[in-house]
């Protein structure tokens, strides 16, 4: 998150943002095994993101509930999308931490640009909007976020560890999870059967 405000207040774009990381069969590392991540920030000094394809067991409205937001039983009163809002597992980093992934029709102060159409806001005024139906037109909720240090991802992709492709907003805001990572792949024309011996770019 601070990787990206200070990118925001440069004003700068790295190569990789609003992009897709998609984790390849030969993924070392088991908490990424077949995930797919949409990078919100790449410099020099490192990147961050979000898993958006791992769901967590809290639900949305037992979150709202535990942050004082609303009461038990108020939660009756949630707007069906509210209800269904599938809170992710956004990645090994700061597990406590929110982070809300929005298109830009909603904006708060503390909303930070990712690209022309997404932004990242990770304060409890999102989720009161969410709640209450007045929220982003598309949105997704995670806890935690994926890191990187300078030249890391760089490394991991050159390594063969990473396929990436330009972020897809349907894809990215899309509630079918489970199928998230093989539908990407098709979508990029790319046959899961040969992706050992891929390159790390599409």
């Amino acid at each position: 998150m601070d990787l990206l405000r200070r990118k925001t207040s440069a004003g700068a774009r790295g190569f990789l943002d609003d992009h897709f990381l998609i984790a390849m069969p030969g993924m070392k590392d088991d908490r990424f095994a077949r995930s797919v991540i949409y990078v919100c920030a790449h410099s020099e000094e490192g990147a961050m993101g979000l898993i958006i394809n791992q769901a967590q067991k809290m639900r949305f409205p037992d979150l709202i509930v535990q942050l004082g937001i609303m009461k038990e039983h108020e939660v009756i009163r949630l707007p069906a999308t509210a209800r269904d809002f599938v809170v992710r597992n956004g990645g090994p980093v700061d597990r406590s931490r929110g982070f809300v992934l929005h298109s830009d029709d909603y904006r708060v102060e503390s909303s930070l640009p990712v690209s022309e159409e997404i932004c990242l806001t990770a304060t409890v005024d999102i989720l009161r909007a969410i709640s209450t139906g007045r929220g982003p037109r598309h949105a997704l909720m995670a806890l935690g976020y994926a890191g990187w240090g300078a030249g890391q991802l760089e490394s991991e992709i050159a390594e063969n560890g990473w396929l990436t492709c330009p972020a897809d907003m349907g894809m990215l805001f899309d509630a079918d999870i489970e199928r998230k990572y093989d539908r990407i792949l098709a979508s990029i024309g790319i046959d899961l059967a040969h992706l050992s011996v891929s390159a790390g770019h599409a």
